[in-house]
């Protein structure tokens, strides 16, 4: 198989570190990612499946891993050499078309569930990440084990698997990993009817959490910082009512709030604020912009930041993490995982125009740049295509 392997190499690593700070995505070209051709991973146990890949997608998280800036806190949680990729359509025996839930949960792994039906993320211990019959690793993307996305062939659990309706177009199928993460952060903010609720960052992520609060809450209004005219345009055919520049989402919201000033800051603020931008300046801003006792929710991957947390302790604001997806419950009191929400969700929204560029593997180093730059670019979201790569052991249908 054709595969992009990530390998512990501390040096190229430094290296990738240092230079994409001059130029997003470089790591790719310097870091310890390398196109190679090797077997395909061993199917671990019953209840496994080889997976050949259409489409995969690019996330902010791979690219954090590419670039060097991932938090060395997953170091414990991953093994490698790893195939990254996560974001998948694809292809199985039968002529079966899936999209992958990537958590490698409790029945991957060979343990018992936490509660009947849960989903591949529910759960309240995180031991199981570790051990059973499979390296270490968080999710498909970041476990020697299973290989990732990135590649022409991999393996996942049956309970990974989601088909693919023959209306779904791959490149809406490609989105619903994302989509059932915006999902889960939306469900996780807790929204009141009638919130004012702030989005920071207009990326994949807080387009399609946009999308997520407008068809799965009652906020009284749903704001976003976007910088790019695609964002913008996005932001507002997905559900936005106010989009606003990012540095004039402050002021948006203190109209909205009719808060007063206090030197810089909001006497008051939005109700619910969701970072799905994960930077320093991004946890700032949201505290900031959070009125007192209200939620902020961590959409973005923050990594190592340094961030004044006093505004959080004098204004008694609530900080919530979401990760990944799980089982939810919605305003009209069903219950569903984040992916049979994501299926609903692509029936009324047109995820698929977030997919800017795809590119071939072994054009590697141009795709991972340009999804390091695709804001600036007039892009969102950019995949691997490898539906024209032979893939060797692809069953007839």
């Amino acid at each position: 198989m054709k595969a992009l392997r990530f390998s512990r190499k501390e040096g190229r690593y430094a290296a990738a570190m240092v230079a994409s700070r001059f130029r997003p995505g470089a790591g790719a070209s310097v870091g310890p990612l390398d196109l190679v051709d090797d077997d395909p991973p061993d199917l671990p146990d019953e209840g496994w499946h080889r997976v050949w890949p259409r489409l995969t997608g690019i996330c902010g998280s791979d690219l954090s891993t590419i670039d060097g800036h991932a938090s060395r806190y997953f170091e414990d949680f991953v093994s490698f050499p790893f195939v990254p990729g996560h974001e998948i359509v694809g292809d199985m025996a039968g002529g079966r078309r899936v999209v992958i839930e990537p958590v490698l949960g409790h029945a991957a792994r060979g343990f018992p569930l936490p509660f009947e039906g849960a989903a591949p993320a529910d759960g309240n211990d995180y031991r199981h990440l570790t051990c059973g019959h499979l390296e270490p690793g968080i999710q498909t993307g970041f476990c020697e084990s299973t290989g990732g996305g990135w590649s022409t062939e991999f393996v996942a659990h049956g309970s990974q698997l989601h088909d693919v309706p023959e209306w779904m177009s791959d490149e809406l199928a490609v989105t619903l990993e994302p989509v059932a993460g915006g999902i889960h952060a939306a469900l996780r903010a807790s929204v009141s009817d009638g919130d004012t609720v702030a989005v920071i960052g207009a990326g994949p992520m807080g387009l399609v959490t946009v999308a997520a609060l407008r068809h799965f809450t009652d906020p009284g209004s749903i704001m976003i910082g976007a910088k790019y005219p695609v964002q913008r345009s996005l932001a507002e055919e997905f559900g936005a009512d106010v989009v606003t520049a990012p540095g004039e989402l402050d002021r948006a919201v203190r109209r909205a709030t009719n808060s007063f000033m206090i030197g810089t800051r909001l006497s008051g603020g939005a109700d619910v604020v969701i970072d799905a931008v994960g930077s320093e300046e991004s946890i700032a801003q949201a505290i900031g912009l959070c009125r007192p006792r209200g939620r902020v929710v961590m959409l973005g991957m923050p990594g190592v930041v340094g961030v004044d947390l006093t505004a959080l302790w004098h204004r008694e604001t609530e900080l919530v993490g979401t990760y990944t997806y799980g089982t939810e419950t919605t305003k009209d009191g069903r219950t569903a995982t984040s992916f049979e929400l994501a299926f609903e969700l692509a029936g009324k929204v047109p995820f698929d125009k977030m997919l800017s560029a795809t590119y071939p593997l072994d054009r590697y180093r141009e795709a991972l740049e340009h999804a390091a730059s695709a804001g600036p670019r007039g892009g969102v979201k950019i995949a691997f295509d490898l539906r024209d790569e032979k893939r060797r052991g692809l069953p007839e249908e």
